[in-house]
């Protein structure tokens, strides 16, 4: 599947504002500073779609790109940040957990997991949340151009380990770029996948 235009539509603070078109969702999620508005600009071909910041916690509303006309690729707050108030990040945390769980229109969840870091408890007992809830999903490593070869090996075996003592079937998973553009064929022909076109 080629992304041939992909536009920022809006940022919501309400689920009851949200896109009512009943296009597809797709939804990218992870801690904070995970890489997620890069990844999203090296996918869509665009330098400046999604607002990168050197600032955790920057994006703070559900926001949806309108992706070839057809279906929406939507970013999520991110995780796991301690710098903002306790209920903020609650109010964060109902307003994700109330999409991922109510959103009729969302196809499938890409957690993004920073390739470099040893498995981190707040990802593992949020993909088990997802896992509960039976949402649909695939892990994303990022910033796998940061490590060599044999550290992102070990670095994906350790996660697999961990996710193998709670999951009989692990979930797809891929490693990405957005320096690189790695992975992002296979993100792409994912997609088509799920969105049953041809990619």
């Amino acid at each position: 599947m080629e992304i041939k235009t992909a536009r920022f539509i809006s940022s919501y603070t309400e689920l009851s504002k949200l896109p009512s078109d009943q296009k597809v969702e797709l939804a990218f999620i992870g801690r904070s500073n995970v890489g997620k508005s890069s990844l999203i600009n090296m996918l869509c071909n665009e330098k400046k779609l999604a607002k990168t910041s050197s600032q955790p916690g920057k994006t703070q509303t559900i926001n949806h790109f309108l992706i070839n006309d057809f279906w929406y690729l939507v970013d999520l707050p991110g995780y796991g940040y301690a710098k903002v108030s306790k209920d903020k990040r609650e109010k964060w945390g109902s307003m994700i957990r109330n999409y991922l769980v109510k959103r009729e229109t969302l196809y499938s969840v890409f957690v993004l997991v920073d390739s470099r870091l040893e498995p981190q408890k707040i990802d593992l007992e949020f993909i088990n949340w997802l896992g509960e809830k039976e949402i649909p999903f695939s892990i994303v490593f990022t910033k796998c151009d940061k490590l060599g070869k044999n550290a992102l090996a070990q670095n994906l075996k350790k996660y697999q380990k961990k996710l193998s003592e709670v999951w009989v079937e692990l979930p797809p998973m891929f490693q990405t770029s957005s320096e690189t553009q790695q992975g992002k064929e296979d993100l792409l022909s994912y997609f088509a996948e799920i969105l049953q076109l041809e990619s």
